[in-house]
């Protein structure tokens, strides 16, 4: 009988994944859906490059304000329950972004109904995994990550094709639907690690607010790893939001071409490299934990120069090459994010200490569309996205530094604990 319970116990821990995976590749579609079809938007409601800029900004600066508020509520109380109303909420949401016709009304329910549902699901869908996850952490991750290359890719072509077709407004109504029946199914197959939870029962001093900003605070390598996790989302959001408007605009592609082939092959190779850096960052941390800030370190600065590549290319076949290498090398540094944090955090704090690098992560990467938005007219997009090469070059040397002076002591200071 205890064999079996101990069977069925590892084997739920990949429902658990199945599950959450799931969640997050609908997280992702659900985000992208909106740079898709956003050339039809801007047209249909005759906006300007600084106003869908802004939707974007607002958008992620909701998300990153709120974010903090759903680390705390998730280390305090029911992960699943967390989980599953905050996929209901932002599906409910996105669906009714399909009745906006002003940009007010847009703000309101993408920027700040839709941003703030999503800022409950981070933190508590990644501490949820790593408490079912142990041994098997990295690789549990990777394949997660996954969903979102996954979500990216399959969202580009799909919400492309139902704007052009059926307008961009069942795009928002079809994708939020699917959210709100995954919502439901998590209700009845997701269950809380009864460990973790009884661990935050037994707690006698429960975890105040705050608390996640001073763990993560005193904690130098984890400050290295949010300053360069938000210079990663501040690239990704870049490219995101504007890579298929440039697509569409300067080679004349349809929108659907242009979201799908702006998106496949940074995620297609990216889908290979975050699985294969999994693999090596659990063997690697089994003699030496800190290889995976080495991992980190130098995918960044390898995907630099393909970020040149991708924005400054007149030929379609060298941004391809551009997209792949990008998608390759940045997914060492995606594929250990959390295992990195949760490596120097104790375990109390992990949602705590994800909502508040998130909520930093997204506060930084916000600015990243309305900037590119206003250069786009003076500069063009081509170079704002090139220069984007920068700011992976100076956080792949942030962590390398990371590993060099902080590391080891963090990470035995938080195992004694």
């Amino acid at each position: 009988m205890t064999g079996f319970k101990l069977k069925t116990k590892t084997g739920y821990k990949w429902e658990v994944l199945l599950l959450l995976w799931a969640a997050f590749f609908l997280n992702q579609a659900d985000r992208q859906v909106f740079n898709v079809v956003l050339p039809l938007i801007k047209v249909d409601l005759n906006l300007s490059d600084v106003q869908i800029g802004s939707i974007a900004t607002i958008f992620n600066l909701v998300y990153a304000f709120l974010v903090p508020l759903g680390g705390f509520i998730g280390d305090r109380f029911s992960k699943k329950w967390v989980v599953t109303f905050s996929i209901l909420f932002w599906s409910v949401a996105t669906m009714f972004t399909g009745l906006s016709n002003t940009v007010m009304m847009l703000i309101i329910m993408r920027s700040f109904a839709t941003g703030g549902g999503e800022a409950f699901f981070g933190p508590s869908n990644y501490s949820l995994l790593a408490s079912y996850h142990k041994d098997t952490r990295s690789f549990a991750m990777s394949i997660h990550q996954t969903a979102y290359y996954i979500g990216i890719i399959l969202s580009g072509y799909v919400a492309g094709y139902i704007g052009e077709h059926y307008g961009w407004r069942n795009a928002f109504y079809i994708f939020g639907a699917v959210g709100v029946v995954h919502a439901v199914v998590m209700m009845f197959r997701l269950k809380d690690n009864k460990e973790q939870q009884q661990k935050i029962r037994d707690d006698k001093e429960k975890i105040r607010f705050f608390e996640g900003f001073k763990i993560l605070i005193k904690t130098p390598t984890a400050i290295i790893l949010t300053l360069a996790f938000s210079g990663l989302i501040f690239v990704l959001t870049g490219y995101l939001t504007w890579m298929p408007t440039y697509l569409y605009e300067n080679f004349e592609m349809s929108l659907s071409s242009a979201g799908f082939n702006s998106m496949f092959y940074t995620h297609f190779f990216a889908f290979f490299g975050v699985i294969i850096a999994g693999k090596i960052s659990d063997r690697l941390a089994m003699k030496n934990p800190g290889a995976r800030l080495l991992m980190q370190g130098f995918g960044l600065i390898a995907a630099a120069p393909f970020i040149i590549l991708m924005g400054n290319s007149t030929g379609l076949i060298i941004i391809y090459l551009g997209f792949a290498g990008f998608g390759f090398a940045r997914a060492f540094f995606d594929a250990n994010t959390y295992t990195v944090l949760y490596d120097v955090i104790p375990e109390k704090y992990h949602a705590s200490a994800s909502g508040v690098m998130i909520m930093i992560g997204f506060a930084v990467g916000a600015f990243a569309p309305i900037i590119l938005g206003f250069l786009k007219p003076m500069i063009g997009l081509s170079l704002g996205i090139s220069l984007l090469s920068v700011v992976w070059i100076v956080c792949g040397i942030l962590m390398l530094l990371a590993y060099r002076f902080y590391f080891k002591k963090d990470y035995a200071e938080t195992h004694r604990i």
